[in-house]
């Protein structure tokens, strides 16, 4: 079997678990525009890169069909650079992020759709905000403000770790907070948790999306 197949039979198998109403993103980070395109022949149409020049280089060349993810932290300044073409920004962790998005969407006259970061992971090195700052967010007449922000719904990474009754725990108190949220923002329809390691057990806890990339493409 070539390599072809493999991404064929990869999304084949990952598509054939998901139900229907999650969303998979192929975390196409580091892979060659032939590879993209070897997932693009198999059906795959979402995609996710967390380096913004990476994807604005492959949005380049690559169908315009295809519906880019910025899955990455987010540097503020570089954020005018995919604003013409992003669909969803997954990792926005600051009111500062959202502003910078808004200014450079108004300049695309298009609206960005976006998701907060929630810190779920007990590790100090994840990046998100915690409950209490999402919901100083969501409820500020700041916000309000930002006509070419949409904000729908949430993100988060679980621990890196072996333990997946910690994962479980805190993939389940994402998803308690986001239906939370979602009976008082009726634009939340996204929560993006899970990935190639874990994203079995992030749809069992209420996930919409998940973000798969070595389970797709093989080890980097």
């Amino acid at each position: 079997m070539n390599f072809e197949m493999n991404i064929a039979e990869n999304l084949k198998h990952i598509n054939n678990q998901l139900p229907e109403k999650v969303t998979l993103v192929a975390v196409s980070k580091t892979k060659s525009i032939q590879t993209i395109l070897e997932a693009y022949n198999a059906g795959q149409r979402i995609f996710g890169e967390n380096r913004i020049q990476e994807m604005v280089d492959k949005y380049d060349v690559l169908p315009k069909d295809i519906e880019w993810h910025m899955i990455g932290h987010l540097q503020r300044n570089k954020v005018k650079y995919m604003a013409h073409f992003v669909k969803l920004i997954h990792g926005v962790d600051s009111f500062k992020t959202l502003i910078e998005i808004n200014k450079q969407a108004q300049k695309h006259k298009r609206v960005i759709n976006c998701l907060l970061q929630a810190r779920i992971a007990k590790e100090d090195t994840k990046f998100g905000l915690p409950f209490d700052e999402i919901e100083k967010i969501l409820s500020s007449n700041e916000l309000k403000d930002l006509d070419y922000v949409r904000i729908v719904g949430l993100m988060g990474m679980a621990s890196f770790t072996t333990d997946l009754d910690q994962v479980k725990i805190e993939f389940k108190s994402l998803h308690t907070f986001f239906d939370k949220l979602k009976n008082m923002h009726p634009s939340f329809n996204s929560l993006s948790t899970g990935m190639s390691g874990d994203y079995k057990i992030a749809i069992d806890c209420g996930s919409t999306m998940v973000r798969v990339g070595s389970a797709i493409f093989g080890a980097r």
